[in-house]
């Protein structure tokens, strides 16, 4: 039987270049504190012994860092692959995080035992939470061990970076005022459940039916200015264009339609428009079609819809999670109405002005 050969260490290492284990350390953890020749000579004579560097689950340990930040965001992971506004916001949260040399973590959260479980568990130093609101006390204990816990919504305590979600609903409220449009549905994400005609009014549990605060707050913003106007609700399970282009069925195939719907994200906005199109009814003429994000496929379907910077969200959040010190902790960024053809009077066709997009 032949004898097992015992692992290669750190000690090793420092052995055959001549340093200290310290140093051997610092060029795997902090190569800013070594000469780039000196390194090189280290990670070389590593490779050759076949020693791939410190154990990370010892590190951490000893040093009380994980360099992970993790994102948590509810429902299926795979989903964020296809969301565009998943996508353009990751992006910039990537940006922060490799640049204070951490890596990013994907965690699902679902409200299920398994889930907390996870959460709790997860070896991180800071977490961005686009689903704070629905994962809620299930974050208590991350902070209470030391994890940075940051936002994207609005709220009084906490460090957060976000858009004022109610300015966002009143700004299409207004546009949609101003063209006439009195009966108005809007189509929102649950989360769960199938397509329902739930029906709103801001004081009525409705609201709570909704998968995110942002959701209730788009919606009451459209409320209020949306004076003696009619608002319905029809919900469907999940934020994808198909799911948005099942639950507009349920609004335009009707003897009385909605002249404008009001889709709380443009990819499901862009769903509504696949139906339209389907019915033969021109956007902007014979219904009007809006949505939030302005992701960049709004631009290309003449989509009008709230803008928010996506990606310098990410970037922002990134910033605030890896960096402790960082002023101010509450960020409120810029929103802006981009009205594109798919708006236009309510009765009657769309006239130029209201066909073109404004910056």
């Amino acid at each position: 039987m032949s004898e097992r050969t015992p692992p290669v260490t750190m000690k090793v290492v420092a052995e055959r270049v001549g340093v200290s284990i310290a140093t051997v350390s610092n060029a795997f953890s902090r190569p800013d504190q070594l000469s780039a020749q000196l390194r090189a000579d280290i990670l070389t004579a590593a490779d050759a012994l076949g020693y791939a560097g410190p154990n990370a689950t010892g590190r951490a340990l000893r040093s009380g860092r994980t360099d992970v930040c993790g994102i948590l965001y509810e429902g299926e992971l795979a989903n964020t692959f296809l969301d565009p506004y998943s996508v353009l916001f990751l992006a910039g949260l990537s940006e922060s995080v490799e640049a204070a040399g951490a890596s990013v973590l994907l965690m699902k959260w679902l409200p299920d035992d398994d889930s907390r479980g996870a959460l709790r568990r997860a070896a991180i130093d800071a977490l961005v939470a686009p689903s704070a609101s629905a994962a809620g006390a299930d974050l208590d204990p991350l902070r209470r061990r030391g994890v940075r816990v940051v936002g994207t919504q609005q709220a009084p305590t906490g460090d957060w970076v976000g858009v004022d979600n109610v300015e966002s609903g009143r700004l299409v409220g207004r546009h949609l005022a101003h063209l006439g449009h009195r009966d108005v549905a809007v189509i929102a994400p649950t989360g769960t459940g199938e397509i329902a005609d739930v029906g709103y009014r801001p004081d009525a549990p409705t609201a709570g039916v909704l998968a995110t605060s942002y959701q209730a707050d788009r919606l009451r913003g459209l409320w209020q200015t949306l004076p003696g106007g009619s608002l319905r609700v029809v919900t469907c399970a999940t934020n994808t264009r198909e799911a948005g282009r099942d639950a507009a069925a349920r609004v335009l195939d009707v003897r009385e339609r909605p002249t404008a719907v009001v889709a709380l994200s443009d990819v499901l906005a862009l769903g509504v428009t696949d139906a339209c199109q389907v019915r033969g009814l021109a956007l902007g003429h014979e219904v009007s079609v809006t949505g939030f994000d302005d992701i960049p496929d709004a631009a290309f379907t003449g989509l009008t819809t709230v803008r928010q910077p996506i990606r310098e969200k990410g970037r922002l959040a990134g910033l605030l999670a890896m960096n402790p010190d960082h002023q101010p902790r509450q960020i409120t960024l810029p929103i802006e109405l981009v009205v594109r053809s798919s708006t236009g009077p309510a009765g009657r066709p769309a006239d130029h002005q209201h066909r073109t997009e404004t910056e």
